[in-house]
This record gives structure tokens, C-alpha cells and sequence, in this order.
């Protein structure tokens, strides 16, 4: 295929050639009507692109075919049978694959450590979720990806199940034996979706974790926005084998997406395929040797520890993605919470996560010299500074067991069942009736229909005593909890 095209830039260069005026959404009508106050701050193209795909970048009857050639485009770059792009992000795009798998009643597996949008899709469709327990890493506090072995077992408990979805990477960039994992499931003729949001550069360089499509998994999410080039909210199902038609996934997708699609997604979407076919390869290639060097220098820094192969080595991930730098702090005698909050307040520095270890910084085709420099000054400042910073108290973290609640009612029944608010004192022993996340990363301590237990609601407490944002709960504090009401 020709990948110097890129249908949906054409598209929209050529109704601004046209000059067509347009008499239905957006208001702003291209811009003209747009407060000169906001354009002077996010700019005037903005709007001048934010254009309707039906008689706008397309006619009435799209006869042009300017979404449907984009999508196969992408799909050839990554190797995919079919592609289909998203504007509401990786979070609604995983419930759509939910959906096209399990409905309500049926069984699922899921990986423990998934994000709050994939309980949250188990709560919109009643999906009975069988949960694959993650490898936990104790000395690092980290959850891994399960295994092939921790799959089959699960398969061989409830042969019912619809298929499997797989975190991959997660949040801190290790990595599932995908292929291992598909393998198992096309064992027992079910589907794999793998929740690639972090791995969309993955098709575009061979030093780089196994991509989804290429370890044969049927249905793979990615967000673009994450890892790529696009802007935010930009995600792509990549689609091959028959174990997940088409034609459902595509009525799922319009049962919860946007009937008003953003082209400014589609559009980035285009361009940064058209990008990473043309020069992916020298790119990536160059923010592999910058995350190196960057690593290599951090290895020399007393009180930081970046994780790297080791993780691989000691059989924690079958791999792991060299351009997150995850970067354990606790030897600073401080969180990883308060050392981004210090980078942003004194060297501007915003890190892409934080919890009570480390944090996280990704290097992507975007980095250069001088965004290399800010970061290494950045953290030999931090180094230096980290007596300075208040001692705070600590967050008490669980044991791996303590983590694996008990499953007492699907979610979507505690989610939807009369509910009563109890002091956390009071907890311990009760059906949560919400979801509790630790965020970022977003992982749930506490899904709806799990019991709630002592050692975790003192860590979640502990937590917020620290300064950890628990956006989803009823009470940010965890002061009080929802619970399932009782007869």
C-alpha cells in the first residue's frame, strides 16, 4: 500500500481548499466564532481542523471512503487484518472489546492488575470476571503480567469462559508472554484481547517488547496517545484470525462510542502512521540508545534505581519496554509521590507516574538533547535535595496475598445493589459496592462485590495520609466506604 497517503489530511486540506462553509457542528463554525482569548492560547488551527467527518471531510454518503482508507493503511503498517480507529481513548475501547467477547452473565478472565476501566466495563456489561492474579514482585512492590501456566489453569477451572484480556505492557513497562498466552487460549478456541494502550510504537522497532498482532493475539487496543504521536484520546482496535467478528466488534463500538468522532484525532491518527512506516525505525532507534544512556547515567547516582533487565532475568516479565524509565527512590528516604511533586514545583519537571516506590518517565521519538539534559539535571537535583524534603508518614504496603480479595458478587450486583455508607473502622468483612483506586497507575485495591479487608483499607488509608489521590471512591478520604447494604 501507498503509506505516503495519509486520506484523512488529504481530506481535510482539501475542504479548506474548497472554502466550504458549513452550517452544522461545530459552532464555532472553523474557528470564526472562537473567542480570540482561547485561540490565542491553544491556536486558531485548532479549530480550522475540528471538522464534521459526514459533509465535511466526507459527503453525506461518505462515498469518498476517507475513514475506511485510513483504517487499512493502519492495519497494513501494523501488520493487523483489520484496524478501526477510536476517539474516546483506550478506556472505552477496552470496554468495547469486552463486549465483543462476553456479555452479560458470561464468564471472562482478567488480569487482576487491570486498569479501573476494565472493572468498569464489568460493571456496564455483567460480565462474571474470572481474575488471573498477577506475578507480584514483594521487594519492589510491583505487580507483572501473568503467565501462560497462570491462564491455563484458570481455562481448565471454568472451560465456559469467553476468552481472556491480558494487561500488556503495564503502567511501569514489563511485559506478558503474549504469545505464550495466546497459545493457551487458542488451545481451549477461545480469543485473546491484549490491552496494549502503552505499546503502540511497539510494530515499529524489533528491540522493542513482541507486538500483540505479530504474538498472535486476536484483538489488540492500543492508545496512540500514550507511546506515539497522536493527540490524547487517539486509540485503534487492531483485529486479526475469526474468533472475534468484525461485525460485532463494530456494533459494539457504536453502541458506546461518539456518534461525533473528533477529526483531530482521526487526523493525528493518520499522520502519525504515515510517520512511524516512513521513519519509525530511525526514530525509535534513537530513543532506544537515549533511554540507555539516560539508564546508564542513573545507574552512576546515588539513592536512585532504575529497573531494567533484571526484572526479565529474575523471571518477573518475559520482557520489558527499554524506553520507560521506572526508577525506584526509596533510598532518597523519600516516596516516589513527594519526588514528583518536588520536580514539578522546583525544576518543572512533570513525571509520567508516581507511587509510594518510584516514578516514571517515558522517552519517546519526541526526546531530544535538551529534554534528555532537563531530565538528568532534573534528577541529580532531586538527589541532591532529597534530605531537604519532610519526612512523611509511611504508606503501609500489603503482603501479595493481602491483595487478592475475596470475589462474594459479580460487580455489576454490588455496583447496583442498595448500598450504605460505613465508617472504614466498620469495613472490614463487607461487600464493596464501589471501585477504590490508588491513582495513577489505576488499578483497583478494591472492586465492587469484593470483601474488604483490614490490611487493605490500611493501606488505602495510609495512603491518603501520604497524599495518594483516590479519585473513583464515594470518599476520596476512605474515611467511609459504600458497601452493599445487608438484609
Amino acid at each position: 500500500m501507498d503509506h505516503s497517503r495519509v486520506p484523512v489530511l488529504e481530506a481535510l486540506q482539501e475542504f479548506r481548499r474548497r472554502g466550504d462553509v458549513a452550517y452544522g457542528p461545530p459552532g464555532h463554525k472553523q474557528g470564526r466564532g472562537v473567542d480570540p482569548r482561547v485561540a490565542d492560547i491553544v491556536g486558531l488551527d485548532v479549530f480550522r481542523s475540528d471538522v464534521l467527518a459526514l459533509n465535511g471531510l466526507d459527503d453525506r454518503r461518505q462515498s469518498q471512503g476517507v475513514l475506511s482508507q485510513a483504517q487499512e493503511l493502519m492495519a497494513d503498517a501494523v501488520g493487523a487484518e483489520q484496524a478501526f480507529f477510536s476517539t474516546c481513548g483506550s478506556s472505552l475501547s477496552v470496554k468495547t472489546a469486552m463486549l465483543s467477547v462476553a456479555g452479560p452473565g458470561e464468564k471472562l478472565l482478567l488480569s487482576r492488575n487491570a486498569h479501573k476501566s476494565v472493572i468498569a466495563a464489568v460493571v456496564v456489561n455483567g460480565v462474571r470476571p474470572i481474575w488471573v492474579h498477577p506475578k507480584f514482585d514483594a521487594e519492589r512492590h510491583l505487580a507483572h503480567p501473568p503467565e501462560p501456566d497462570d491462564v491455563r489453569r484458570r481455562l481448565e477451572e471454568h472451560p465456559d469462559a469467553k476468552g481472556m484480556l491480558l494487561i500488556t505492557p503495564t503502567e511501569w513497562g514489563t511485559c506478558a508472554d503474549v504469545a505464550g498466552v495466546a497459545r493457551v487460549c487458542h488451545e481451549f478456541d477461545v480469543p485473546l484481547i491484549v490491552d496494549e494502550a502503552w505499546g503502540a510504537h511497539l510494530p515499529f522497532h524489533s528491540a522493542l517488547p513482541p507486538w500483540g498482532m505479530d504474538a498472535e493475539a486476536d484483538l489488540v487496543v492500543t492508545s496512540v496517545h500514550k507511546m506515539g504521536g497522536a493527540i490524547e484520546q487517539s486509540s485503534v482496535f487492531h483485529l486479526q484470525y475469526d474468533r472475534v467478528s468484525p461485525e460485532v466488534l463494530k456494533q459494539r463500538e457504536d453502541l458506546l462510542g461518539t456518534t461525533s468522532a473528533s477529526t483531530l484525532v482521526y487526523a493525528t491518527l493518520d499522520g502519525w502512521r504515515r510517520q512511524m512506516v516512513e521513519h519509525g525505525h530511525e526514530l525509535l532507534e534513537g530513543a532506544l540508545h537515549r533511554a540507555l544512556r539516560i539508564r546508564s547515567t542513573l545507574d552512576d547516582l546515588p539513592g536512585l534505581r532504575p529497573m531494567g533487565r533484571e526484572v526479565v532475568e529474575e523471571g518477573f516479565a518475559a520482557s520489558y519496554d527499554p524506553l520507560k524509565l521506572v526508577i525506584d527512590v526509596r533510598e532518597l528516604g523519600i516516596t516516589g509521590m513527594q519526588a514528583a511533586e518536588w520536580l514539578r514545583e522546583h525544576r518543572h519537571v512533570d513525571v509520567g507516574g508516581s507511587d509510594s516506590c518510584r516514578i516514571s518517565a517515558s522517552i519517546t521519538h519526541a526526546d531530544d538533547d535538551e529534554t534528555e539534559k532537563i531530565l538528568l539535571d532534573a534528577l541529580r537535583a532531586l538527589v541532591d535535595n532529597a534530605d531537604s524534603l519532610e519526612k512523611q508518614s509511611p504508606v503501609h504496603r500489603p503482603a501479595p496475598s493481602d491483595l487478592e480479595l475475596e470475589q462474594a458478587m459479580v460487580p455489576r450486583e454490588a455496583f447496583f445493589a442498595p448500598v450504605e455508607h460505613v465508617p472504614a473502622e466498620r469495613a472490614a468483612g463487607r461487600i464493596s459496592a464501589e471501585t477504590i483506586s490508588p491513582y495513577p497507575p489505576g488499578v483497583p485495591a478494591i472492586a465492587p462485590g469484593e470483601v474488604i479487608t483490614e490490611a487493605v483499607l490500611d493501606y488505602l488509608r495510609s495512603g491518603v495520609e501520604h497524599g495518594v489521590l483516590i479519585p473513583d471512591a464515594a470518599d476520596p478520604s476512605v474515611k467511609t466506604l459504600r458497601v452493599v447494604a445487608r438484609e
